[in-house]
């Protein structure tokens, strides 16, 4: 990866971060509660948000596309917090755990995209971001699909390998939008 994409990405996730903190500070890790599937309709409310914006092209709530990207991006790292966690591990967690957990998750996505980079050359660059909003839906349909499989898959990634795609995917969209 570039030291420019890096830069980018970084700048990315230190926003989204900071959004991830504040809704700590003022929620607590309310989050927990959801269920995957729940989990699952919430990226795709966002998901689906974005694509009819980008269709329509009006804004009737003022909620912008960025962040609704910025959703994406903190509740796929939600999403794999809430399956490296026991399902019994209390709700409730301090703001310092969430944020190395969080922080520990964004680094294993760094790591990927790194690899990915070098093996792709970069090809995001080149793509629309109505594609990438496109690759997120579809990555929420197959979560769907492997959670109707009760999380088993034949020859597939399972559903973290599409949350961090889907972080990644949305990262490369802000940066796109910037």
């Amino acid at each position: 990866m570039s030291q420019q994409t890096e830069k980018e990405f970084d700048q990315v996730i230190a926003s989204c971060k900071d959004v991830f903190i504040k809704k700590i500070k003022d929620y607590g890790t309310s989050w927990r509660i959801l269920r995957p599937s729940s989990l699952t309709d919430q990226l795709f409310i966002k998901a689906q948000r974005i694509r009819t914006l980008e269709e329509k092209k009006e804004n009737k709530v003022g909620e912008s596309i960025e962040g609704e990207f910025m959703a994406l991006i903190n509740y796929a790292v939600i999403g794999l917090i809430q399956l490296e966690l026991p399902a019994d591990q209390q709700l409730e967690l301090a703001v310092e755990e969430a944020t190395r957990l969080y922080e520990s998750h964004i680094q294993k996505n760094k790591e990927l995209l790194f690899a990915k980079n070098h093996d792709y050359g970069e090809a995001w660059r080149e793509m629309r971001v109505s594609s990438m909003t496109d690759l997120i839906l579809m990555k929420i349909y197959r979560i769907k699909q492997i959670e109707e499989n009760n999380g088993k898959t034949l020859i597939s990634e399972g559903i973290d390998s599409h949350y961090r795609d889907i972080l990644n995917y949305s990262v490369f969209a802000l940066i796109k939008m910037v």
